[in-house]
């Protein structure tokens, strides 16, 4: 089980983590919501991983049976590795290659807020908001749950639904049960 676990959990994180560093310099070109739409789409596509993982092991270990508890497992175990390399990935972009990412971020969502028509107060208190997220999100510990939170919800899903499908049950055996006269004997 390890084996396709690790293979198909490093395959997807290498997916994610790819994705994050290919598209990191279109962030000063593309705007944010563009880039979460694409984002949130290289996860689904990488969570895939999860179907096939749970796929490999019913077939070459589960001898193409599994229980949904044990898809369930194989999923979700793909799922995490998959997660920590995009937290570890995040990580290094966040602190060594684009600490501004939050300021810039924060710049957008309050140039949203001000073409949506937001106060002069509203804007303010948006601007209060970014200084006291990028001073939480400094904190890596902060950072890595928060940044974790982000692929969970959807390789989650992807695991439940996978183990659904996937699960075959092993055949009862077709040998006739004894007959209750010929046990009295």
């Amino acid at each position: 089980m390890k084996k396709i676990v690790l293979t198909f959990g490093l395959i997807s994180g290498a997916i994610l983590a790819l994705m994050m560093f290919v598209t990191l310099p279109l962030i000063d070109k593309v705007s944010f919501d563009k880039l979460e739409v694409l984002g949130y789409s290289t996860m689904v596509a990488a969570f895939l991983m999860v179907f096939f993982g749970i796929r490999s092991y019913r077939e070459n270990i589960g001898g193409g049976f599994i229980t949904f508890g044990k898809a369930f497992k194989v999923g979700l175990l793909i799922t995490l590795i998959s997660c920590a390399c995009y937290v570890i990935a995040w990580e290094i972009i966040y602190f060594k290659i684009a600490p501004d990412f939050v300021e810039k971020y924060g710049n957008y969502m309050i140039e949203k807020a001000r073409a949506a028509g937001a106060s002069a107060a509203e804007l303010a208190e948006k601007k209060e908001q970014m200084k006291n997220f990028k001073a939480m999100y400094d904190n890596p510990l902060i950072n890595v749950a928060i940044t974790l939170l982000e692929p969970l919800p959807i390789g989650l899903p992807v695991t439940l639904i996978s183990a659904g499908i996937l699960r075959r049950k092993e055949p009862k055996s077709s040998a006739p049960e004894p007959n209750a006269a010929a046990v009295k004997l």
